[in-house]
């Protein structure tokens, strides 16, 4: 085995886990915005929204 074996297995798996940390980070943003727009839906609102009613 050569160094160049290690070198690109190590630059493989860098890869891998940096591919598989973003697709995690935007399943789970996607999922959140489902939940968000799921519960605003049920009539669930955000304090940071303000109303005319709140001023």
């Amino acid at each position: 085995m050569s160094h160049a074996f290690y070198v690109t297995a190590s630059y493989i798996a860098a890869f891998s886990v940096s591919i598989g940390l973003i697709l995690w980070v935007w399943l789970d943003h996607r999922g959140r915005h489902r939940e968000l727009e799921r519960l605003e839906a049920a009539g669930v609102r955000r304090r940071s929204v303000r109303t005319e009613d709140a001023r």
